[in-house]
């Protein structure tokens, strides 16, 4: 009994550390994640004394971890999001995933030593990106860029896992055999679309399974979100026990679940968000735990080698290859290739080898953990800057917002906010709140008061409003803090701006001829906007039209173009070396190239 309590009091006080290491990360800018395996490895056999090697329980609780935060990944991705960047997205997180194996099992033969087939597992292992540390940075680490690329790595991230488990689990299964590999080919590719198949299908049945049952089933306020989190989990462990994918599966159902209005919305999102938190900690801890540095300096040079191959060679040549077809410019394709970070996936795939007794199971282990941290050190801790070099960050549309969502019991048609009054709000210097809203307490200092007789609001107050489902945007403006102007503003919207009431024909006139086909001249420009991008134009989106570019510069408050840029400048390079160039673009090089040898 004894040793049940000081496991419990070393295992809570690994979390909190974890915990409160984030105030370090945010301080000093540190890449948490890698905080949370460094902890680990502290505590560890080689640290503090943990001995911990069950290499089983590892796997297994990494994997409901892992589920859960694929789960609550897919549940915050919306299906605009996803519509924009699913054919790029999807392309990185099959065939990009093959490639980069590929690429990095030819290094690790010759930097290892390794066969080919052994080259091609280590490939395996670490060739798809981390989904908790590529959401991590993007979505709270006050990384703002265009949806497009944002969509297409958090897509990508979310997708990526289901082909580098397959890999990996085939290979060990290939090599514990003893078989060829060119023997089971054909049953290699029946099996991946099994699994790929089923996840999807299951995926799909499970999101709507969830969705029913939170609207029809009287469920208990506080128990929605469990109800939420254990059918997930049921989705995933269901798939997975029919031969399915269960991690694209659990990633599909959270797509499904999202973007469906569900009256316990908020309080799912918010339950959500601190057991991701939890999961994240918990398994690179775990993980962490489970590494024997002592064991490192042995490989230390090949896998760090191996380390930098990947992140300044493999990554960028798969994501170069991958996305040739589509049409991003040469900065997107570069952060695309440069956010790669490997992370708590890979770690967890390392293991397998282990389960299936592999010769050098423990070896390919170590190499991947010393893999991942320097991934995370180099591309971790450089994200930000290099998305400001690449001038890929967007100015914000409007200022911070300190706001809450709150539940209302029953099928209520209307949406109870409580905001936070901020240095600068416009609803500070005296601008109404709207008629439809209807205010309804203010707490200013820790008291309680009707808004009637609060008289004009402060900075903190905390006010409570009523409104109609759909108006929150509006209401954001009013509460946001002042957004300070800076010329990259300018130089990111362009010089000029449209109305984007104004025709097509109006365009082709003023920067034509012969820019849109005659069908397109009959739309306004918000609906051209529409049709090249496939989807409703969201806020700093983008469209190039021959020597020009469209740049959303201004929505409303229900998502509706305001206002329109337009840059008559082609996006700078972010390189003169022929590097990250799209397919239209090296048709266009070699098009230069022999007219001007003809020239000559």
């Amino acid at each position: 009994m004894d040793t049940f309590y000081l496991v419990t009091l070393a295992t809570m006080s690994l979390i909190l550390i974890a915990a409160f290491s984030s105030l370090l990360a945010e301080r000093f800018g540190a890449p948490l994640l890698l905080l949370f395996l460094l902890i680990g490895l502290l505590a560890g056999v080689d640290g503090l004394g943990i001995d911990f090697s069950n290499n089983s329980a590892a796997y297994m609780l990494g994997s409901i971890a892992l589920a859960i935060i694929l789960f609550d990944s897919g549940y915050g991705t919306s299906l605009q999001s996803f519509r924009q960047a699913a054919l790029p997205a999807l392309t990185l997180a099959t065939v990009g995933v093959l490639f980069t194996a590929i690429l990095f099992g030819v290094a690790a033969h010759f930097l290892l030593g390794f066969s080919w087939l052994e080259g091609m597992l280590l490939g395996s292992i670490v060739a798809s990106t981390d989904a908790a540390a590529v959401f991590f940075l993007l979505r709270t680490g006050g990384i703002n860029i265009r949806d497009k690329v944002r969509s297409s790595l958090e897509v990508e991230s979310g997708t990526n896992d289901p082909m580098a488990i397959f890999l990996t689990t085939a290979l060990v299964g290939i090599m514990a055999s003893g078989e060829n590999l060119n023997g089971a080919g054909l049953d290699l590719l029946v099996l991946f679309g099994k699994q790929i198949g089923l996840g999807l299908v299951l995926g799909l049945l499970g999101g709507v399974l969830i969705v029913q049952i939170i609207r029809r089933m009287p469920v208990e306020r506080g128990l929605a979100p469990i109800f939420v989190l254990a059918l997930a989990l049921l989705v995933f462990a269901y798939t997975s026990v029919i031969g399915g994918s269960g991690f694209l599966a659990v990633y599909v159902a959270g797509i499904y679940a999202g973007n469906k209005k569900l009256q316990p919305k908020a309080s799912i999102m918010r339950f959500q968000e601190g057991l991701t938190w939890l999961a994240q900690i918990i398994m690179f801890l775990v993980l962490g735990l489970l590494a024997t540095p002592s064991q490192f300096p042995q490989i230390a040079i090949p896998a760090v080698g191996l380390a930098v191959f990947l992140v300044f060679i493999a990554r960028p040549l798969a994501v170069w290859l991958c996305l040739l077809p589509f049409d991003y410019t040469q900065r997107e394709t570069g952060f695309v290739a440069w956010v790669g970070l490997r992370g708590a996936v890979s770690i967890l795939l390392a293991i397998l080898p282990i389960l299936g007794n592999l010769e050098n199971g423990q070896l390919y282990f170590n190499t991947t953990f010393i893999v991942v941290m320097v991934s995370l050190a180099i591309q971790g801790w450089t994200v930000k800057p290099i998305a400001r070099r690449l001038g890929l960050i967007v100015p914000p549309q409007i200022g911070a917002i300190d706001k809450i969502e709150l539940d209302l019991p029953g099928a209520a048609s209307h949406e109870l906010l409580a905001y936070r009054v901020v240095a600068d709000s416009p609803v500070l210097r005296g601008e109404r709140i709207p008629r439809w809203a209807r205010p309804s307490l203010v707490i200013r200092d820790g008291k309680s008061m009707r808004y009637q007789y609060a008289g004009r609001l402060q900075e903190n107050d905390q006010v409570y409003l009523f409104i109609a489902p759909g108006f929150s945007r509006l209401l954001d403006r009013l509460f946001a803090s002042k957004v300070a102007v800076s010329e990259n503003d300018t130089e990111f919207f362009g010089t000029f701006t449209i109305d984007p009431s104004r025709t097509g024909e109006e365009l082709d006139r003023a920067y034509g001829p012969g820019l849109l086909s005659e069908a397109e001249k009959q739309l306004t420009i918000a609906e051209l906007m529409e049709q090249r991008l496939g989807g409703k134009p969201d806020y700093a989106d983008r469209v190039k039209i021959g020597r020009i570019v469209l740049i959303v510069r201004e929505t409303d408050e229900h998502g509706a173009v305001k206002m329109v840029g337009i840059s008559l400048e082609p996006v700078t390079p972010a390189t003169r070396l022929p590097l990250f160039l799209n397919l239209r673009e090296i048709i266009q090089a070699v098009k230069d190239y022999i007219r001007r040898r003809k020239a000559s």
